[in-house]
């Protein structure tokens, strides 16, 4: 068995994978915990198989997984840090210092390589929303970082001296504060993630695949003017399993 822990700016989420393919939808179990936690969880795990190895990546330090570290040792069980490279699980990445590519998008675009084999938009809704471009060889065309949901009407909140920290609902046009707020977070979201399709498209001159994921993956999805987006909420699971089974340049 392998485990795989992802560590977000909002939440810590692990899985428990046979290690065979496919990697999507082959999870034995799956969770979300605090990050105290995670030793037990994996522990608790055990009682499924042996467990091979940890592969982890946090956009948050070491400090979150150093329990797990900890009992990892005495366990005598590896684990591993999955970080950038110029190649891995299928996927080149071009970023200019390819180091400098933040693993859970990495891992993502190595979990959506091994769903697709077309130019695909690869969007991670979470505390910040990443929206990444793969070509239909598995080249990294590059992407952008946007605010989040939470983070868009936070920054509202503290940056004007009446604006709430709201609380509303989607509307087209809304007409109350509350959810004029909502909806301009949830279409400004939207519609990065749909100018970016449009270039995507554009620039491989064929429709790509939409994955999604990420914490606020339900508020997204409804309001895409895309016609069967791809819902993968374990995306950066899977793209760790196969950063784990792959190997450099696989």
């Amino acid at each position: 068995m392998i485990a795989v822990v992802d560590v977000g700016n909002s939440r810590v989420k692990w899985g428990l994978h046979p290690g065979t393919s496919p990697v999507a939808d082959r999870f034995v179990a799956a969770g979300e915990c605090a990050p105290s936690a995670l030793a037990d969880a994996l522990a608790r795990c055990l009682e499924s198989g042996p467990l091979q190895s940890i592969t982890w990546c946090s956009v948050a330090g070491e400090a979150p997984v150093a329990g797990l570290a900890a009992w990892s040792r005495r366990q005598g069980i590896p684990m591993r840090r999955a970080v950038a490279s110029a190649a891995r699980g299928g996927v080149t990445n071009t970023y200019r210092d390819p180091a400098a590519l933040g693993a859970d998008r990495f891992v993502a675009l190595i979990g959506a390589r091994a769903r697709v084999r077309r130019p695909a938009l690869v969007v991670d809704a979470g505390t910040a929303m990443t929206v990444d471009a793969l070509a239909a060889d598995g080249r990294f065309l590059g992407g952008m970082i946007v605010p989040g949901y939470r983070l868009m009407i936070e920054a509202l909140a503290r940056g004007t001296v009446e604006l709430p920290r709201a609380d509303g609902r989607y509307a087209e046009f809304a007409r109350q504060t509350d959810d004029a707020i909502v909806s301009g977070a949830l279409n400004a979201l939207a519609g990065a993630v749909e100018r970016a399709l449009r270039a995507l498209r554009e620039q491989a001159g064929e429709e790509p695949s939409l994955l999604l994921t990420g914490g606020d993956l339900s508020r997204l999805a409804p309001l895409l003017a895309v016609r069967s987006p791809m819902l993968a909420p374990q995306l950066v699971l899977e793209g760790l399993v196969g950063f784990e089974m792959q190997g450099a340049g696989a």
